[in-house]
């Protein structure tokens, strides 16, 4: 599947797409432990799923928003000298997610309506398993002029190795209790 070009104007792609797929200017920060980004806004929780045969599946919307997030990310990944370093602490350590959204208004969205798919494109960008995300912090903010979301992602404490027997000292899940 083809990736979407980012104009490199401030205007929408697609003027009847509701995601607005604007290329960002911000300033990308990669250190080996934290990986900080600013993102176009992710479509509303409405138009990011649809339902195809009784199943809910990610609408055109929401794979157009990955993969323009996906061309940002390597993007700013491939101009780094801490790329290497960052994605092998990042796969090997427990990670913290904070994003900071900005909408042009504060009432018209929810906080966390934007959280899933943009910490599952973020992850699906960079090869990175969503569950090594142990820690998220959201906050919302009003910026009229400048729509975005504010990324970071840094590695907190290294995951535990695991070992290929189960540990004895583990109850069964599915126990029984007596009376």
């Amino acid at each position: 599947m083809a990736v979407p070009r980012l104009s490199l104007q401030k205007k929408r792609q697609n003027p009847k797409s509701p995601v607005d797929l604007r290329s960002t200017t911000a300033l990308v920060t990669l250190t080996p432990t934290r990986f900080a980004f600013e993102l176009p806004l992710p479509p509303s929780i409405n138009s990011q799923y649809a339902t195809v045969n009784g199943r809910r599946v990610l609408s055109s919307t929401g794979r157009r928003y990955k993969a323009a997030i996906a061309q940002i990310l390597l993007g700013a990944l491939a101009q780094s000298p801490n790329r290497a370093t960052f994605l092998n602490a990042a796969q090997s350590h427990y990670l913290a997610l904070s994003i900071h959204f900005y909408f042009p208004t504060l009432l018209r969205r929810d906080l966390d309506g934007g959280l899933k798919i943009a910490q599952d494109a973020l992850c699906e960008a960079m090869g990175i398993n969503d569950n090594r995300i142990v820690e998220i912090h959201l906050y919302k903010s009003l910026d009229r002029e400048s729509p975005r979301l504010d990324c970071a992602l840094s590695t907190t404490s290294p995951a535990p190795i695991r070992s290929s027997q189960p540990s004895r000292s583990r109850r069964p899940l599915n126990r029984r209790i007596r009376l």
